[in-house]
């Protein structure tokens, strides 16, 4: 069939703002209970709460557990952690403790008694609103001080955003925690600033977790710290085993014979590494390594109780690896043989086992992500849940393409091109597409190459995408991660730009047409794309969503604990170097924007404040600029509501037809101020 010519940025497309909406975020902490699957799952339409689902051992019906306004989600560390465990019964169905977002207590449920509701098992915070957090559990039923969940404790001791302090408790599973404070028992002091939950040993005699300090992030450094239990139940001859200051060990968990199985980056690569505890400290093979490759089997620690491999009965592991992309492989501990599982699936993001079986979260350019059953017998793999639909023909979808690209000093660039794509439209003859640079978060995280609807959204209209994972981005080594270090809003803006530029060099994208976008730290790299003298002309126009924007007043107390150093390794001391947090925020360079931008912001964002954007836009009001500042009541970091997300999306497309000149009315006009 013959297609329609008509320019880029110009055609029609089915993946409306609110299609993009409703398949806005993916299944997340994958466990099991017993021979079940469990997980999270967004509701867009119904503010952005988090469903707790569950399939059942004969794969039947996915059920949700919890109807609304139940929201399995916590706070610690603000951006969350594990919020759910759960433990098989011989009688009664299983016993699963969450957290509830709303007030952030711990619930224990019985989801086969149909007359019991949630019950909470932790205390309200009297002093600080939501003060008293917990994450990571890991339930004991026959412990040896009782019936209990352990897990982390996040506990506000005043109203400033570091003031707090984080430890490993028990909570009864009796309730009798839920209105007296004094029943929680401390298994370990507050030493540490930070910690994960306890991972128990198969014989329950010991204890390991991981620590960390501030300035350290947990990308540069943590500690294996490992403990006795008790006969009563408390934690004895606390000692560290591993990790240090340029050692991040990202997940540990208990071999079937008792050595501890890690994922550190002592080689620089996230690698897996056996320990075996009775060894000698001389004994060279009490630590080595179980399939040495320059490749990572594990990422950023952003959130507490992310998994990245999983040991199985008989001794094999179950784990994520790759350059770049991760994919699901079983490792032969003792040969270093690792075999991968087939399927369409290119990137994997969770793992958990059950019996022979593995389950992940995986998905494609193609696909979204699905919970995926590989059968370690027959190396036969299956979708389970979250089965994949096609919203529309995927003809609309783009045909994305990994690349790297070269940037300053010829260094590695690493990015995934999608360009326009439209079964029934195409541009005229000589016409260059318009593109934008996406920045990600973090800046210490990764993008995948997968089916991505918003992505869809722009490319299916005209407008092509680039995704960077720009210098400092894990996947790539601890090398590629350095780069960043002391060159935040130098390293990525150039590396962004380098991408751009390149791609215009070939023909590819319109040189006249490229705008940046990116939310949180990829908000800080557009809006030092728009303000860098590096980036003077290149780009036509720019998204910034819940950004930074002032260094010295996120380093100070306008940002919540986990990453208040953060920038002591991302820009350098602050009182050693304090021109750089002056030279390198946007908002001290406001005056050199120069193009239309777009500026979202949630007002309930801790993380990035909306103050930082009040300053920013009162630099620029008034200065010919025009530019959209939106806000979004009972929004975070991050956008998590169909109507919030559905304004953003058109939003940003309105912003990219005027400045690059396109005939568009299928959105409302953005209105911008000068």
């Amino acid at each position: 069939m013959a297609k329609t010519t008509a320019p880029y940025g110009s055609w029609p497309s089915p993946i409306d703002a609110a299609l993009v909406a409703s398949h806005d975020g993916r299944p997340d902490y994958l466990g099991t209970v017993g021979a079940e699957v469990w997980w999270t799952e967004p509701r867009p339409a119904e503010g952005g709460r988090r469903a707790l689902m569950r399939l059942s051992a004969d794969g039947g019906e996915v059920r949700s557990v919890l109807p609304a306004p139940w929201n399995v989600r916590n706070r610690v560390i603000e951006y969350g952690g594990m919020p759910w465990a759960g433990t098989a019964r011989d009688e009664g169905g299983p016993l699963i403790v969450f957290t509830h977002f709303a007030d952030q207590r711990l619930y224990a449920y019985e989801p086969d008694m149909p007359d019991r509701s949630p019950r909470p098992l932790t205390p309200v915070a009297e002093v600080i609103p939501g003060g008293l957090r917990w994450c990571d559990p890991v339930l004991v039923p026959e412990g040896p001080g009782g019936p209990e969940v352990w897990c982390v404790l996040e506990e506000f001791t005043g109203e400033g955003p570091t003031d707090l302090r984080r430890v490993i408790a028990a909570v009864p599973l009796d309730g009798s925690a839920a209105d007296d404070r004094a029943r929680v028992r401390e298994l370990t002091d507050d030493a540490s600033r930070f910690v994960t939950g306890p991972r128990l040993s198969p014989d329950g005699s010991r204890v390991a977790w991981l620590a960390w300090d501030h300035p350290a992030m947990p990308w540069d450094g943590t500690q294996v710290k490992t403990a006795r239990v008790t006969a009563d139940g408390r934690f004895e001859d606390v000692r560290t085993v591993a990790g240090g200051p340029d050692e991040s060990v990202a997940q540990v968990e208990w071999a079937p014979d008792g050595a501890l199985l890690m994922a550190s980056d002592e080689s620089g690569w996230w690698n897996l590494q056996r320990l075996d505890l009775e060894a000698s400290a001389t004994d060279p093979g009490g630590r080595r390594a179980l399939c040495p490759r320059e490749e990572e089997f594990a990422a950023g620690l952003w959130r507490i109780g992310q998994k990245w491999f999983e040991p199985l009965e008989g001794g094999l592991i179950a784990a994520l690896h790759g350059r770049g992309a991760l994919r699901l492989g079983v490792l032969d501990p003792e040969s270093g043989e690792l075999a991968d599982a087939t399927g369409p699936w290119t990137e994997w993001a969770a793992v958990a086992s059950a019996g022979t079986r593995v389950f992940g979260v995986a998905a494609g350019p193609q696909s979204s992500y699905e919970v995926v059953e590989l059968d370690t017998r027959t190396g036969h793999s299956r979708v389970v849940a979250a089965h994949h639909k096609d919203p529309v023909d995927p003809a609309h979808y783009p045909q994305p393409h990994e690349r790297t690209f070269t940037g300053p000093d010829g260094r590695d660039i690493h990015a995934q091109v999608y360009p326009p794509r439209h079964p029934g439209y195409e541009a005229p003859d000589g016409e260059l597409a318009p593109y934008v640079v996406w920045a990600h978060g973090g800046p210490t995280s990764r993008v995948p190459l997968v089916l991505d609807l918003e992505i869809a959204y722009f490319t299916s209209r005209g407008i092509g995408v680039v995704e960077v994972n720009y210098g400092g981005s894990t996947g790539y080594g601890r090398a590629y991660r350095n780069r960043l270090r002391e060159q935040w809003g130098i390293v990525d803006v150039e590396d962004c730009a380098a991408v751009a530029r390149q791609l215009a060099a070939e023909g590819e994208a319109d040189p006249a047409r490229l705008a940046v976008r990116g939310g949180s730290a990829g908000g800080w790299t557009s809006a030092a794309s728009l303000t860098s003298p590096a980036t003077e002309g290149l780009y036509a126009c720019g998204t910034i969503s819940y950004p930074i924007l002032d260094l010295a007043g996120w380093a100070t107390d306008e940002t919540h604990d986990f990453e208040s150093q953060y920038l002591e390794s991302l820009v350098g001391d602050r009182e050693r170097f304090p021109e750089r947090y002056h030279d390198r925020s946007p908002l001290h360079r406001a005056d050199r924007v120069g193009v239309p931008f777009l500026l979202l912001q949630g007002l309930d964002d801790v993380i990035c404040p909306p103050v930082q954007c009040e300053r920013f836009v009162a630099e620029v009001d008034g200065s010919g600029v025009p530019y959209a500042y939106i806000t979004f009541e009972g929004e975070g970091h991050g956008f998590r509501r169909a109507e919030t997300i559905i304004r953003a999306v058109e939003s940003e497309l309105s912003l990219y037809a005027q400045a690059f000149g396109i005939d568009r009315d299928d959105v409302p006009v953005l209105e911008l101020n000068r």
